[in-house]
């Protein structure tokens, strides 16, 4: 048997397009102000990892408690306003029923955030798992450990999944955790290390194509 894992944001809807823009223009230069940091150093990471991170690598201006507060105000708008799914995706999950397929969705944000994308796009009850890396006793991407983790709740061995991302750290985890990696390239990251995936694509299309030759 073969399960898909869909990373949410760049994948299922096209959050990074506004995540980058407003990382880049509000959050970080709010966080570290005397840094420039770039968005990929972040993107795909936890956002309470990624508190931990610049708080570590340069000098913080706010707390963990106003930089949680800042981030989780942004999500909420983003992901209730802002958003769009990508096209296709209701018929990609549709074909992929048809097939037992069992498929899952394995973010970084949490279950809050993510409830959002699902209402929002009639998502609800579509995924046999929904995972966000806060539930599990583990590290967040790029360790493997949330892929490793949403496997064994669908039942499927990792090197058995195709796992959907974007970002660096997101390929990196999923690779490292065994699955087959689809990398989805969009327009909202430069420079992503697509070398550990073992497919590449471009558009909602391909990703269909891509995904559904590889489950057959």
């Amino acid at each position: 048997m073969t399960a898909v894992l869909f990373d949410m944001d760049g994948v299922i809807v096209d959050s990074e397009d506004y995540w980058v823009e407003l990382e880049r223009e509000r959050l970080l230069p709010r966080v570290v102000p005397d840094d420039d940091v770039a968005v990929a150093e972040i993107t795909g990471m936890n956002y309470r990892d990624i508190y931990d991170y610049l708080d570590s690598t340069y000098d913080t201006a706010v707390s963990r408690e106003e930089f949680v507060d800042l981030f989780d105000a942004a999500a909420r708008e983003l992901y209730s306003e802002k958003v769009s799914l990508f096209e296709g995706f209701h018929d990609l999950l549709a074909a992929l029923e048809r097939r037992d397929v069992p498929v899952a969705l394995v973010s970084s944000s949490p279950h809050d955030w993510i409830g959002i994308v699902l209402e929002r796009f009639d998502l609800e009850g579509e995924f046999d798992e929904v995972i966000s890396a806060e539930e599990i006793d583990g590290d967040g991407k790029p360790e493997p450990d949330v892929f490793e983790y949403a496997a064994g709740e669908v039942g499927v061995s990792p090197e058995n999944c195709v796992a959907v991302e974007d970002s660096s750290h997101g390929i990196e985890s999923a690779a490292r955790a065994g699955t087959t990696v689809v990398a989805y390239r969009i327009d909202a990251h430069d420079g992503v290390d697509h070398s550990p995936a073992h497919e590449v694509v471009d558009s909602p299309a391909e990703l269909r194509e891509t995904v559904l030759a590889l489950v057959e």
